[in-house]
């Protein structure tokens, strides 16, 4: 079993999201990505998510309800602040022993791994897919990965947050329609 983890603040979810998760199920012949809504990245502290931890989570369902290949986990949400990347990868690795973890992330990311807590030990725990725009990022000795690349959308999720604030128009095709709906629910009922 070839498992993802696909961590991140989801504020919102967008299309870019399921873009990004759909090129590396396809690519790495991913049996399931399991999308983790942070609860406070360690490089965050201190600033809060434009949409609540349950509205991340009902709209990660809603944009994941018909991709077969996707999961969506609150565990994250559950643990004390900061979000450990080390810690999901361990509950994951010993809920699932047999299962091949992989960690999806895009190339800022990659560049800074080296500063996430336990970095050794998540290299022993995960094969890291680094999802790029253009020339894919040098390799990490020792380091697990496969970098792919196959268009990027342009979504931005404080671009969108952006647009809410200031209450613009949303791009079209940048939120999936079960979450744009929820959105304008949402907006409606505060």
């Amino acid at each position: 079993m070839k498992t993802c983890l696909f961590g991140g603040s989801f504020d919102p979810v967008h299309a870019g999201h399921l873009t990004i998760a759909a090129a590396a199920q396809k690519h790495c012949g991913l049996n399931e990505v399991v999308f983790l809504p942070a609860a406070c990245s360690p490089f965050k502290q201190g600033k809060s998510t434009y949409f609540t931890d349950a509205q991340r989570l009902h709209m990660l369902h809603l944009a994941t309800a018909d991709l077969p290949w996707a999961s969506v986990s609150g565990l994250d949400l559950q643990l004390p602040p900061p979000s450990w990347s080390w810690r999901l990868a361990e509950h994951w690795h010993r809920q699932h022993p047999g299962a091949e973890l992989y960690w999806l992330m895009g190339t800022d990311q990659w560049e800074q791994l080296h500063r996430w807590a336990r970095f050794d030990y998540l290299c022993e725990l995960l094969h890291f897919i680094v999802y790029h725009r253009e020339e894919a990022p040098r390799p990490r000795p020792g380091v697990r990965s496969t970098f792919i690349c196959s268009g990027m959308h342009p979504a931005s999720s404080s671009v969108i947050r952006a647009a809410l604030k200031n209450n613009s128009p949303i791009p079209e095709g940048w939120l999936p329609p079960a979450v744009a709906d929820y959105i304008v629910s949402a907006s409606a009922g505060e």
